[in-house]
């Protein structure tokens, strides 16, 4: 989690939050956007339109798909309604009051800092977060999405590496690793010294993934602002994973450059990258 400390003015009614409407513009649309299923999903920057099936309709596979996969934590592999919930009764407030509150922020720019000040404006947030680490235990089983043990299972299977780095403190590393989720390496922010969207995240990711080139990796992330938009500039591959509250309400800035990939949920993930580096699941 991270925390901004701009001063938040609202412009609309915190009850009332609306969806920001997605285009459909081809001209806007990422590479793939298996969400939808479509009958074509584009991969790879060099171009090429290949059929879920793995039929080829253009030229232009990409030789030089990424080979290690590297997953955020936070909304990718674990759903944190939990957290929120917890943070919701240690403020007294309803969680649907809380989670509006929330969307509201990440509509406006604005980081959880905001959420509290709003919510509790004489309170220190900060004195809360044992007695919040207290009632929420940690990483459970029952946290993790449904479709993210299975893709990294058959991501696995298929000879991809697999990283698991996200903003999060170091006592989370061992709650995670009992869950016993495949993977190569895994490293928490706090244990590297440094956060996202830092670049210096990035590189430490490239650690991980045996200092390979950076082409040669893909980040999954569900932040524009901490995931794609920074990995991107470190020369990363990236997924966009367009689910929890930043996934759903959060745009592409102008200035970033489209996602390799953008899903709704880890079941294409395998299939996309398969298809991606030539090959059939």
């Amino acid at each position: 989690m991270s925390c901004s400390t701009t001063n938040w003015s609202w412009s609309r009614p915190c009850s009332v939050i609306t969806h920001p409407p997605r285009t459909d513009a081809p001209v806007s649309r990422p590479r793939a956007w298996a969400g939808e299923r479509a009958a074509v999903a584009r991969v790879g920057r060099p171009g090429g339109t290949v059929t879920l099936d793995g039929t080829t309709e253009q030229p232009g596979i990409d030789d030089d798909a990424p080979s290690t996969v590297v997953f955020d934590i936070g909304e990718v592999l674990i759903d944190e309604t939990r957290v929120w919930a917890v943070w919701a009764d240690l403020l007294g407030v309803s969680h649907l009051t809380f989670a509006s509150v929330l969307g509201a922020a990440i509509v406006q720019g604005e980081g959880l800092r905001a959420v509290f000040d709003h919510l509790a404006p004489n309170l220190e947030w900060q004195s809360l977060e044992q007695e919040h680490e207290h009632r929420y235990g940690g990483f459970r089983e029952e946290d993790l999405y449904p479709d993210a043990r299975g893709c990294l299972e058959e991501l696995a299977s298929l000879g991809f590496s697999i990283v698991i780095a996200g903003n999060q403190p170091a006592r989370r590393r061992a709650q995670l690793a009992s869950l016993g989720l495949p993977h190569d390496a895994m490293a928490m922010s706090e244990e590297l010294g440094v956060a996202k969207p830092d670049p210096a995240f990035f590189d430490r990711v490239l650690e991980l993934a045996g200092s390979q080139e950076p082409g040669a990796v893909l980040y999954v992330g569900d932040r524009t602002d901490n995931d794609v938009a920074p990995a991107a500039a470190a020369g990363l591959r990236t997924c966009w994973l367009r689910r929890g509250p930043w996934g759903q309400l959060q745009d592409l800035p102008d200035t970033t450059e489209e996602p390799d990939l953008v899903l709704e949920g880890l079941g294409e993930l395998a299939t996309l990258l398969t298809t991606w580096r030539g090959g059939t699941t």
